[in-house]
């Protein structure tokens, strides 16, 4: 479905549409409870500014589009960008606020940079969930992202060990996450 100059509707109350300047205190916002969230989940100490990265990404050279759920109420709720390697396409960061978790929003945002990729004839779209985020997980795997194309192995250079999970086997090897 294309998007209209209001945007494509999700239900009566929210809205998937282009990233406007008006929308960067909203997204922001939204990256610094991503950050927290993975604070929390990697039990890894409190940043100042949590929503700093947003500034990062934004200056990104790869960034080639960004798209908003803008609910009638509440403002923007969620956002996700698209990052280009070449013909290769990365969905990165899907945020959606945390009440509006599933909801349907990550979905239609998950939809509409795929309907992007597709009308840029990309080989491929990729997204890089957090290993402990498995409602992400299987939120991504339902909306069709099912190849395991890449995998980041990590060295843990702290003395704590940070918390890491025992849990995960692939090609007979036992892996923490």
């Amino acid at each position: 479905m294309a998007e209209t100059a209001t945007g494509t509707p999700i239900n009566a109350q929210t809205t998937i549409r282009s990233f406007r300047p008006l929308d960067h205190r909203a997204c922001r916002d939204l990256w610094a409870e991503l950050t927290d969230d993975d604070r929390r989940r990697y039990d890894a100490p409190r940043q100042d500014d949590p929503g700093a990265g947003f500034e990062h990404f934004m200056a990104r050279l790869e960034l080639s589009g960004m798209w908003v759920a803008d609910h009638a109420e509440a403002g923007v709720i969620g956002f996700t960008g698209l990052i280009l390697h070449g013909r290769r396409g990365e969905v990165d960061p899907i945020v959606v606020a945390g009440p509006y978790r599933g909801a349907g929003v990550g979905r239609a945002l998950l939809d509409r940079v795929a309907a992007e990729a597709r009308r840029r004839r990309l080989s491929e779209l990729s997204i890089s969930p957090s290993t402990r985020n498995l409602d992400a997980i299987r939120s991504f795997h339902r909306a069709g992202y099912d190849v395991l194309a890449h995998l980041t192995l990590t060295l843990d250079l702290t003395e704590s060990g940070r918390a890491w999970r025992d849990g995960i086997d692939l090609h007979d090897l036992r892996f923490r996450y």
